[in-house]
């Protein structure tokens, strides 16, 4: 790696398929799977699933900006999600499944707000894209075994 690695922060739903979306993108270097958005410090996966933190379940992507871009991270984000739903993605429902780019940079956000533009103009989506883009702010890692979910255990969603 020639220079220092990026961070980037998504919500797309719950956040086992999602990490393993971003893991297996070449240039990205971890990945971890948190909660971030909301007021609580430090939550546990219980208190997030109320609903009542704030929090949605996000994933922190650490990625070398010489192998791959934040453009490729956003296509990915697009790719594997519902934007046009602010808080649901199949039966998930509720704010900690909400959809939002946090982002790290004025660079970061000016990418994702002119990618929002693009693609609701350019009809690839029935509805208005509904997806938050918002400052980062504190990323509490989840418990460990959620980290890498699918990667340890196979399938590519929350639902056991």
């Amino acid at each position: 790696m020639d220079g220092e690695p990026a961070v980037a922060t998504f919500a797309a739903g719950c956040f086992w398929g999602v990490e393993e979306a971003f893991r297996t993108l070449p240039g990205v270097i971890e990945t971890a799977v948190g909660y971030t958005g909301g007021s609580m410090p430090d939550p546990s996966y219980q208190q997030v699933c109320t609903g009542r933190t704030g929090h949605a379940e996000g994933v922190r992507v650490v990625y070398d900006p010489a192998r791959t871009s934040y453009r490729t991270l956003l296509d990915r984000f697009f790719e594997i999600h519902d934007p046009t739903t602010r808080n649901r993605q199949g039966p998930d429902i509720g704010e900690q499944y909400r959809s939002a780019i946090f982002y790290h940079t004025p660079e970061q956000e000016r990418e994702a707000r002119a990618l929002v533009a693009e693609l609701d103009h350019s009809g690839r989506f029935r509805r208005p894209i509904a997806t938050e883009i918002v400052p980062a702010g504190p990323f509490y890692r989840a418990e460990e075994y959620h980290q890498q979910y699918v990667r340890k255990h196979g399938g590519g969603g929350c639902h056991i």
